[in-house]
C-alpha cells in the first residue's frame, strides 16, 4: 500500500456556539493548538467537553463560529462546495459505531469512497482489496457486517479511511465499542498506519489508555477549553489540571483510603513517582541500611508510557524527625517526584 506523508493541523482561536431557541450554547472556546505532520495527537475529555465538535472541524463537517482550521497548509473553514470536497479527500475518519452499509461487503464498504469520487469498478476494487489487505483482513473481503466481529468491522472502517491515500487520519472514539482486547489491536494498527506511512493521526477519546498507549502529545478539554497541553509523559507525570488529574488517577491512583492515612499519620507518608532507571533502585533497602529508619511500603505499581516505565510506590517511614528528614533528602534526589500523601 503506498501512502503519502502526513500533514499538519492548526485551530487558531476557534470557538464553535450553536443557537437553537434562542438559546446559545458554546462547544468550542478559544482552542489553539497545533498538531505536527506526522504525530499522533490525542485529544482527551468527559463527554461534553467539546472533543468531538474539535475533531469535526478538521474535515469541514463543522464550521467554527469564530477562528481558523488551518489543515495541511489550507483554511478549511473557509472552503465551500467543490473546494471543500477535495479538501476532505486528504483526511479520512474512523468512527466510533463502524458507519458501515450492512447491504454491502466489506470490499464494497471500502470502495464505496472512490466510487463516489468516480474511480472505475475495477480500480476501486483494487485498492479495496490492498487496503483490506494491509489491515489483515483479506480473507474477509466478500463478508457482510453482519459477519463480522466489532473488531473486524472496525478494520473495515479504517481501510475504508485509507483507501483515498489520506494525508491525516481522524479517529472519533474509535475503540470505546471495542473489548481490551481488540482495542490493543486497534491500536497496534493505527501505530503501524503512523510508523509506516507517516500519517498523521488526530485521536479524540475519553478513555486514558489509550491516550497512554497511542499518542505522542495530548491535549485535555473541559468545557469546551483546553485546559492542558503537552507530551503525554509530561503530563503523566506532572498533571497540573483538575480534569487531567482525575484522567491519569484512572491509570496510577495516587492517594489511599482515608481510613488508612488516618490511622497512620501524614508524617513520612509518602507517595513516589519513579522514571525509567529510577524504577530499578533498592530505595526501600537503602532507607533501611543508609538512613536507618523503618519503611513499611502500602502501594507499589509500574505502568508503560510509549517507551517509558513508569512507577509508583507509596511507603511509611518511621523514625526520629532528624531522621525522617533525612530520608526525605534521600528519596528527593533519587525519584522524579516525591509528595506527601493526604486523605
Amino acid at each position: 500500500m503506498s501512502g503519502a506523508a502526513g500533514g499538519g493541523i492548526v485551530f487558531d482561536a476557534v470557538t464553535k456556539s450553536y443557537t437553537r431557541r434562542a438559546v446559545t450554547t458554546t462547544a468550542l472556546r478559544d482552542v489553539s493548538l497545533e498538531v505536527a505532520p506526522g504525530t499522533i495527537f490525542g485529544v482527551i475529555g468527559y463527554s461534553g467537553a467539546g472533543k468531538s465538535t474539535l475533531i469535526r472541524t478538521v474535515n469541514g463537517l463543522e464550521k467554527p463560529t469564530s477562528g481558523r482550521v488551518v489543515v495541511d497548509g489550507v483554511d478549511i473553514s473557509g472552503l465551500r462546495g467543490r473546494d471543500l470536497r477535495t479538501a476532505q479527500k486528504n483526511t479520512g475518519m474512523i468512527f466510533q459505531q463502524f458507519n458501515l452499509l450492512e447491504t454491502l461487503t466489506a470490499r464494497d464498504n471500502v470502495a464505496l469512497p472512490l466510487r463516489l469520487d468516480g474511480v472505475t469498478s475495477s480500480e476501486a476494487r483494487r485498492r479495496a482489496d490492498e487496503v483490506l489487505d494491509f489491515v489483515g483482513l483479506a480473507d474477509k473481503a466478500g463478508n457482510h457486517p453482519g459477519d463480522l466481529s466489532g473488531g473486524q468491522k472496525q478494520r473495515v472502517g479504517i481501510a475504508r479511511a485509507l483507501a483515498r491515500n489520506p494525508r491525516i487520519l481522524l479517529s472519533d472514539e474509535s475503540t470505546s465499542a471495542l473489548d481490551p482486547s481488540t482495542t490493543a489491536q486497534i491500536l497496534e494498527l493505527l501505530r503501524r498506519i503512523n510508523r509506516e506511512y507517516g500519517t498523521t493521526i488526530l485521536v479524540v477519546t475519553h478513555e486514558m489508555d489509550v491516550i497512554k498507549d497511542l499518542a505522542h502529545e495530548v491535549a485535555v478539554m473541559a468545557d469546551g477549553e483546553v485546559v492542558e497541553h503537552g507530551s503525554v509523559l509530561d503530563t503523566f507525570i506532572r498533571p497540573r489540571a483538575a480534569a487531567t488529574r482525575d484522567f491519569v488517577d484512572s491509570i496510577v491512583p495516587r492517594g489511599l483510603p482515608a481510613r488508612v492515612v488516618e490511622h497512620l499519620g501524614g508524617e513520612g507518608l509518602w507517595r513516589m513517582l519513579l522514571l525509567d532507571a529510577e524504577v530499578e533502585q533498592p530505595l526501600i533497602t537503602g532507607l533501611i541500611l543508609d538512613v536507618g529508619v523503618e519503611v513499611n511500603m502500602l502501594h507499589a505499581d509500574m505502568t508503560q508510557i510509549q517507551d517509558h516505565t513508569v512507577g509508583q510506590l507509596i511507603v511509611k517511614v518511621t523514625g526520629s524527625p532528624e531522621k525522617i528528614r533525612e530520608a526525605h533528602r534521600y528519596l528527593a534526589a533519587r525519584v522524579v517526584e516525591l509528595e506527601e500523601v493526604a486523605a
